[in-house]
């Protein structure tokens, strides 16, 4: 947690992940986030994984240090309570409600005129898509697996959201620092499909495509230079990449290939120093080579060594494994500290980024679903005690 938002105030009516990582970001760099949330939870409440009292580690990992307030959806009442709460304060708002309906743009700049409305989206025409759905329409499950399997590999990383969560933050402070000069506001709309487009664009890979095909899929090998996974002698299993020729020096010269490679690059024609195109165009003689050399040690002897000839590797580990072996991770890593949540006390992470002239704050928990519905009916909306206790015996917040 850091304070470089301090004093800035955005709204968020969102579920799953986009979102509320968005607002995530946000509220670990110092901004008041407050979300309002369906009385008894939203559609992502009870999300897997679950701890052991049945609270969503899910949910809680997605709203850490941010405030709620609990409202009845469902009734007219509650929608326009909902609206005046995302026209509050600094007059930043983050959703993923549908374009159209009680939050819509036009609906909610008809009570503040200078609102900025950050949308996120799965397909920009208003399609409902999550992060796998646009995955398998764009074709990256198609490119992942082994090279002799044509069925599709689903990613466990929810790539799209993510970046959407992390560009949303972006977007929504560029249209604020934009408003303190126009006083204009206007609304964005981030759609998961647009940005899985656009990154493939970015990559190359859309006019790779268009001018030589689909890229056909090559298992573990990285693609366009050197690296996949190696077995060692007592069973363990590394990556090693070899991108840079730094990196493809030092590890021919850690296993002692250097022969065995330069006369393969004579018989080819080709430098692997310079060239890491022809480290994957002849992979199928350089993979053999390599694993030979990995086979023939243990992971303990290969470690240091590759350490001192600066080889890019990792030994493959479960989460487990990582959180009880890889302290640079996890168990010495400052951006976690323990937190108690509802479900349980653990390593929690705050901000990513490192600044390292600021005090980093431990990260805050999640709040219950409205545990802070008077605070922000109070403090947000400026209401008495008299009218707050009337929304409660009405049933409009909880």
């Amino acid at each position: 947690m850091y304070d470089l938002l301090k004093g800035l105030t955005v709204i968020e009516g969102a579920a799953f992940i986009a979102g509320p990582s968005c607002g995530l970001h946000l509220a670990q760099m110092g901004a008041t986030v407050i979300r309002f949330d369906q009385i008894g939870g939203g559609p992502d409440a009870g999300r897997w994984p679950l701890a052991a009292n049945g609270a969503s580690l899910y949910w809680e990992g997605l709203n850490k240090g941010k405030k709620s307030i609990a409202i009845d959806l469902s009734r007219p009442e509650g929608r326009e309570l909902a609206q005046r709460i995302a026209t509050a304060g600094d007059g930043l708002f983050v959703t993923n409600f549908p374009v159209e309906g009680f939050l819509s743009y036009q609906r909610l700049s008809a009570l503040r005129g200078d609102l900025v409305c950050l949308r996120v989206m799965g397909w920009a025409d208003g399609t409902p898509a999550v992060d796998y759905t646009i995955n398998a329409a764009a074709g990256v499950p198609m490119m992942t697996g082994p090279a002799d399997d044509a069925r599709p590999v689903n990613h466990v990383l929810p790539a799209w959201d993510l970046l959407a969560g992390a560009y949303a933050a972006f977007a929504l402070l560029a249209a604020e620092r934009e408003r303190r000069a126009s006083g204009k506001g206007r609304e964005l709309r981030i759609a998961l499909s647009d940005l899985a487009a656009a990154t493939l664009g970015n990559l190359g890979q859309v006019a790779e495509t268009l001018t030589g095909g689909d890229r056909p899929r090559s298992g573990n090998d990285l693609f366009g230079a050197f690296g996949r996974d190696f077995p060692t002698r007592d069973g363990q299993r590394l990556m090693i990449v070899a991108i840079t020729p730094r990196q493809w020096m030092g590890l021919v010269q850690v296993l002692g290939v250097g022969d065995a490679t330069a006369a393969l690059e004579a018989r080819l024609g080709v430098s692997f120093v310079s060239d890491e195109g022809a480290r994957f165009v002849h992979r199928a003689d350089l993979v053999p080579i390599v694993a030979a050399a990995v086979a023939a040690r243990d992971a303990a002897e290969l470690a240091p060594l590759f350490e001192a000839g600066g080889v890019c590797w990792s030994t493959y580990r479960t989460l487990a494994g990582a959180l009880s072996h890889e302290p640079r991770l996890f168990s010495e890593n400052p951006v976690f500290a323990p937190v108690t949540h509802l479900g349980g006390t653990y390593p929690t992470p705050g901000a990513a980024a490192r600044l390292p002239a600021d005090q980093r704050r431990e990260p805050l928990p999640a709040p219950r679903i409205g545990a802070d519905s008077d605070e922000i009916l109070a403090g947000l909306l400026g209401l008495g005690e008299g009218e707050i206790g009337r929304l409660h015996d009405e049933g409009l917040v909880g």
